[in-house]
């Protein structure tokens, strides 16, 4: 393993996101994908990080359960705007009244992520926060973005990977935060909890 860390339990991720398999295998390491099939239901009247926390720890936990040993990943990420939630849009149509939202604006994107043990209930969770600010956006650039990208599993109808990074006038915070798993709060939070369970 080329990792920065020595994780001799099995590794699960408990998401079909390719972009997080994508950032874990970045940093070195070695995983499967074990894609839990839990039904996300957005809680819009809570804090958005308690909600992409608790989101993140009841994926995790819904594939631990189906595993008899190993370290399970679960994350989720939330994006927000003058406290309006934005999940994965439905259709174009809502895809668009989205980035039109975020158009000429600063939001949040929240991303939580949980670590469950098993055998045994030890897990970790935290969060990220990230400000992303949107320049001002035509009706036609956006009409080709959806041309070109299908953002329809993307929180906020984005993704910064893709050709919205044209979209991204300014970052505060971590970049991999909103691709969808913020890299170095994990590392740091992951070698914590292996330390603790020696």
């Amino acid at each position: 393993m080329n990792s920065l860390i020595d994780i001799k339990e099995p590794l699960i991720l408990a998401s079909k996101s390719p972009r997080r398999a994508q950032l874990l295998r970045q940093i070195g390491l070695d995983f499967r994908v074990i894609a839990g099939d839990m039904a996300e239901k957005m809680d819009n009247s809570g804090e958005p990080a308690a909600l992409a926390v608790a989101l993140s720890l009841a994926k995790a936990q819904h594939v631990a359960d189906k595993v008899a040993a190993g370290l399970v990943i679960g994350a989720d990420t939330i994006v927000v705007l003058q406290e309006k939630f934005l999940g994965k849009p439905a259709d174009r149509e809502e895809a668009f009244t989205m980035l039109r939202y975020l158009s000429g604006r600063t939001h949040q994107v929240y991303t939580g992520f949980s670590i469950c043990r098993r055998p045994g209930v030890r897990h970790i969770s935290d969060v990220e926060c990230t400000n992303v600010t949107f320049r001002d956006l035509s009706d036609e650039e956006i009409g080709k973005y959806l041309d070109l990208d299908h953002p329809y599993d993307k929180a906020g109808a984005y993704g910064i990977q893709d050709h919205s990074a044209l979209f991204v006038e300014k970052i505060d915070g971590c970049y991999y935060n909103v691709v969808g798993f913020p890299l170095t709060k994990f590392y740091v939070r992951l070698k914590e909890f292996l330390n603790q369970g020696k």
